[in-house]
C-alpha cells in the first residue's frame, strides 16, 4: 500500500496561496499523484496584505489597489482563475510631485524617479536649479564612478546625479514603492538596470534611455498592448477568495487561527518533516515557508546557519488611511493617479508623515462615483515610525492637516479608514541577493521551500511568481524522493 505524499504550506499570504494552488495541479487540477496538501495560517483570514473591505459603499482593498500588466504572473494568474472579465486597466497616467511648496506633474520617461534626458525637468518648477544642473552635468561630462557588483541606490545616484536630484525628485517613487530609503536599498536586489547601467562609464541618464526600462507615459498607455497596471472589478483581493474557493474544492485543507509552533526534523519517520501546532503535528515530505523572513527564519534556522540568517531581512510598518470626501471638498490636481511627497518636506516646525496619497476613484473605474471622492495617504517608510505612535483618530486628524497643508482647503471627511500593517514591505539592503540565494540553496537541501515577497521582489506578480514556483519546486522534491524510494 502507498502512503500518500504530504505537502505543509506555511502562510496564507498570495504566495502561499499560489504555492498550493500548483501543488494541488495548477491550471490543469487535481491528478492521482497530487499530494494531501495543508494550509496554514496564522490570522484569520487568508490573504495576508491582500483582502477587502466594504467601505463607503464599494469593495475596497485593504492592501494594494493594483498590480504591473508588464509583468505576466498576476494577469496570468486572473487567466487562470477565470477571472479575465474583470481585470480593469488602471484609467489614469501620470502622478504629480510636492516640491519645495509646488506640485508639480512628473515628466513622462522616468525609470522608477530617475529621468532619461535632462530637458524632461525643465517642467519641474519646484526643483531646485542644482538638481537640474546635475542632470544636465550626466547627459554632457559625467562624472567617472562606476559601480562595483552592488551598491545602495543612494550611492549611485549620488555619485552619478548629485544629492537634490537624488532626494527631490528620485526617491520619492523608489522609496515609496519599498517603504525604504535609497541609501540602505540594493541596487541589485531592488533596481538592477541601474546597476547596468552605473557599471558602465558615461552617462547614468543615457544608458537607462537606451535600456528601453522607462515607465511608459501617457501615449504608450493608449497604444500598448497591456496597460501599465491592473486591477480587478472586485478589487485585487478577489484574487485571494478565487484562489481560496479553488483549494478548498480540490480538498486543500486551509486552517486559519493556527499558529506553527515548531518545524521538526523526523529522519527515522516515513515522512521527514512535522509541522506542528498547538493542537496538531502534521507529517509533510515537502514544506513551503510563505511567511516574513523573521518567522521562517524563527522556525527553520535551527535547521542551517543559512535560514537563520533571513532574520537579517527586516520588514517596515506602514499604514494606509483611507478617505471619503464629499465631491467639492477636495481640490486635487488637474491628471494624474497620485501625489508624491519627497522625504523631509517641511510641515510646519515639523516633516511631512504622508509619502503618498492616491487619488483612488480617479485610478480606478470600478471605485468612481459622481457623489463622492476617494483618496488614500500613505505613511509608514523604514526610519519613520512616527505613525505608530497615533491612534487612529489622531492619525486621521494629522493626516487631514496634512493634505491641507498639501492642497489648500480640505473639508472635513465623511468616513474614514486606517489599515495599519506591522510586517509591511521586506528590505532589500546590501547582500539581500547573497542571503536569499544561501537561504535557498539550503532550504532545497533539507526538503524545504522559500517563497514570499521577502526574497525576489516586493509587489503583487513577483510573489505570485514566487509562489507559483514554490509549488514546483516542492512538487519536484516529491518526485525526487518517490524516485529514489
Amino acid at each position: 500500500m502507498t502512503t500518500k505524499a504530504s505537502v505543509v504550506v506555511i502562510g496564507g499570504g498570495i504566495a502561499g496561496l499560489c504555492a498550493a494552488y500548483e501543488l494541488s495541479g495548477g491550471v490543469d487540477g487535481p491528478s492521482p499523484t497530487t499530494p494531501r496538501i495543508e494550509l496554514l495560517d496564522v490570522a484569520p483570514v487568508v490573504g495576508g496584505s491582500i483582502g477587502l473591505t466594504q467601505f463607503a459603499g464599494r469593495t475596497l482593498d485593504l492592501g494594494a489597489d493594483g498590480f504591473l500588466g508588464r509583468r505576466p504572473e498576476a494577469v496570468g494568474l486572473a487567466h487562470d482563475l477565470g477571472l479575465d472579465a474583470d481585470l480593469e486597466p488602471i484609467a489614469a497616467s501620470g502622478a504629480s510631485i510636492y516640491l519645495n511648496g509646488v506640485i508639480d506633474t512628473l515628466p513622462q520617461g522616468l525609470v522608477l524617479g530617475v529621468p532619461t534626458t535632462s530637458s524632461s525637468l525643465k517642467s519641474l518648477k519646484g526643483l531646485s536649479r542644482g538638481a537640474r544642473f546635475q542632470a544636465w552635468r550626466d547627459e554632457h561630462a559625467p562624472r567617472p564612478y562606476v559601480a562595483g557588483d552592488d551598491a545602495t541606490i543612494g550611492e549611485i545616484l549620488r555619485n552619478k546625479l548629485g544629492g537634490a536630484l537624488t532626494y527631490q525628485l528620485i526617491e520619492p517613487m523608489i522609496g515609496g514603492i519599498q517603504a525604504g530609503r535609497v541609501d540602505e536599498l540594493s541596487a541589485k536586489s531592488v533596481f538592477p538596470a541601474l546597476l547596468t547601467a552605473a557599471q558602465r562609464k558615461g552617462s547614468l541618464l543615457k544608458h537607462l534611455r537606451a535600456s528601453g526600462e522607462a515607465m511608459p507615459g501617457p501615449a504608450a498607455l493608449s497604444t500598448a498592448s497591456r496597460a501599465v497596471f491592473y486591477s480587478l472589478t472586485g478589487g485585487v483581493g478577489s484574487l485571494v477568495t478565487a484562489l481560496t474557493d479553488v483549494l478548498r474544492e480540490r480538498g486543500v485543507v486551509v486552517r486559519t487561527n493556527t499558529a506553527v509552533t515548531a518545524l521538526r526534523r523526523t529522519p527515522a519517520a516515513r515522512y521527514p518533516w512535522e509541522v506542528d501546532t498547538a493542537t496538531t503535528a502534521t507529517p509533510a515530505d515537502a514544506v513551503v515557508l510563505a511567511t516574513p523572513a523573521s518567522v521562517t527564519a524563527a522556525l527553520a534556522g535551527a535547521h542551517h546557519d543559512a535560514l537563520a540568517s533571513l532574520r537579517t531581512i527586516q520588514n517596515v510598518a506602514t499604514a494606509m488611511i483611507t478617505l471619503q470626501f464629499a465631491p467639492d471638498a477636495v481640490r486635487l490636481p488637474a491628471q494624474g493617479t497620485g501625489l508624491l511627497v519627497p522625504l523631509g518636506s517641511t510641515f510646519g516646525d515639523d516633516i511631512f508623515m504622508t509619502t503618498a496619497v492616491t487619488f483612488l476613484d480617479r485610478k480606478w473605474p470600478h471605485l468612481r462615483s459622481p457623489d463622492d471622492v476617494l483618496l488614500r495617504v500613505h505613511v509608514g517608510r523604514s526610519d519613520d515610525r512616527r505613525f505608530t505612535g497615533f491612534g487612529d483618530e489622531a492619525l486621521v486628524a494629522r493626516v487631514l492637516d496634512e493634505l491641507r497643508a498639501l492642497l489648500g482647503n480640505v473639508d472635513a471627511p465623511r468616513a474614514s479608514l486606517v489599515q495599519r500593517w506591522s510586517e509591511g514591505l521586506p528590505q532589500y539592503r546590501l547582500g539581500h541577493s547573497d542571503v536569499v540565494s544561501n537561504a535557498s540553496v539550503a532550504a532545497a537541501t533539507l526538503g524545504l521551500v522559500l517563497a514570499g515577497n521577502a526574497y525576489d521582489g516586493v509587489g503583487i506578480p513577483a510573489t505570485i511568481g514566487s509562489g507559483r514556483a514554490a509549488g514546483r519546486r516542492a512538487l519536484g522534491i516529491l518526485a525526487s524522493a518517490s524516485a529514489h524510494k
